[in-house]
């Protein structure tokens, strides 16, 4: 009976006391992207602390950025690495592919080999790059063994010689993939060849720069006043000019 009363005690104490609510306690952070991708909000997340955002990633695709349907399938990766009040700053970590776009790649009747490279680029950026190529039918060892020496060749001697910035640039337009699908054609008839993910294993020195397109805004001129611009003699029309012909369009190659 003792031990009843007693737990009928700590019953009523505990109904008495007031459950703190965690998410009252939490506060909302934007998140931005770095400044190679011009500080877009990539979105929101919350926190009881801003020591408790560091380390954080957070994932968008191309398209979230851009508005281009076209790159949906490319998907970036930031981690949170600073915090200014209620602005969270991020760093870029690496790439990915989605995987249906990769199962829609990888058919039957074809081959697909991966390929791993590290790389440095010009301005001291360490990267993992994985490649993927597709070919039409199967790939003998020997074959697959010069294509992986020359995948490696192509992408040190591009990195060399390109910042972070315009090496991201080159994977999300598709134009690295190209070139070294390009140096491989001497091993083999590769297909295409896929950037599939990359890494950064250490970052550089210097930030980054942007590698996204923004118009400038044109100047307005202002209207001159009627009173300060004397009026101009009007000048004689000129003769009016006979429509050029448009050449034909160039057959495709």
């Amino acid at each position: 009976m003792a031990g009843a009363s007693v737990a009928s005690k700590k019953a009523k104490g505990n109904a008495g006391r007031k459950v703190k609510d965690k998410w009252k306690a939490k506060e909302w952070y934007n998140v931005h992207a770095p400044k190679m991708f011009n500080e877009m909000t990539i979105g929101e997340t919350p926190a009881a602390d801003p020591e408790l955002l560091m380390g954080r990633t957070a994932e968008v695709t191309v398209q979230d950025l851009t508005g281009d349907f076209a790159k949906m399938h490319i998907k970036l990766r930031f981690k949170i690495t600073g915090v200014d009040g209620h602005e969270a700053k991020t760093s870029f970590m690496g790439h990915d592919l989605t995987s249906d776009y990769v199962r829609r790649l990888t058919r039957r009747k074809k081959t697909k080999t991966d390929h791993v490279v590290d790389v440095v680029t010009s301005d001291g950026y360490s990267l993992r790059i994985k490649t993927m190529s597709i070919a039409e039918r199967r790939i003998q060892t020997s074959q697959e063994v010069g294509m992986r020496g020359m995948i490696k060749i192509a992408l040190n001697d591009i990195a060399k010689e390109t910042t972070l910035s315009g090496f991201v640039k080159a994977i999300i337009s598709g134009e690295l993939a190209k070139e070294v699908a390009r140096a491989c054609r001497v091993i083999i008839p590769i297909k295409r060849i896929e950037i599939r993910k990359t890494e950064v294993l250490k970052a550089g020195e210097a930030e980054p720069e942007s590698i996204l397109d923004v118009a400038a805004e044109e100047p307005v001129e202002e209207a001159a006043s009627e009173e300060a611009a004397p009026e101009a003699e009007p000048e004689p029309e000129a003769p009016a000019e006979e429509p050029v012909e448009e050449a034909g369009e160039q057959a495709a190659e």
